[in-house]
């Protein structure tokens, strides 16, 4: 299940459960759509993935499974970023 993370990682913008902007790789590393589209460039900064995005849980099954209050910001290591980024910026997600 989802654990629908709170914020964005990068900018710690606000993301909570219902909204439209947050996007996620397949290990739930959590983004608002601008970081994903710039500074990330669609690339998790964490795996290398792609980001999309996070799907909305109805408002009632919140009640019986809540989303995640954790907060995690993280900055990325600049040539970790550097790297992601040379290898997979112009590679769909599929072909990573």
């Amino acid at each position: 299940m989802l654990a629908l993370r709170p914020n964005c990682e990068l900018c710690g913008r606000d993301l909570p459960p219902a909204s439209t902007e947050a996007r996620i790789c397949s290990y739930e590393c959590t983004f608002c759509a601008a970081c994903a589209e710039e500074p990330l460039h669609n690339v998790c900064p964490n795996c290398g993935g792609g980001l999309e995005r996070r799907p909305v849980r109805p408002k009632a099954m919140l009640a019986k499974h809540p989303a995640s209050g954790e907060r995690i910001v993280k900055t990325p290591d600049p040539a970790k970023l550097a790297d992601l980024q040379a290898r997979y910026r112009d590679l769909p997600p599929e072909r990573r």
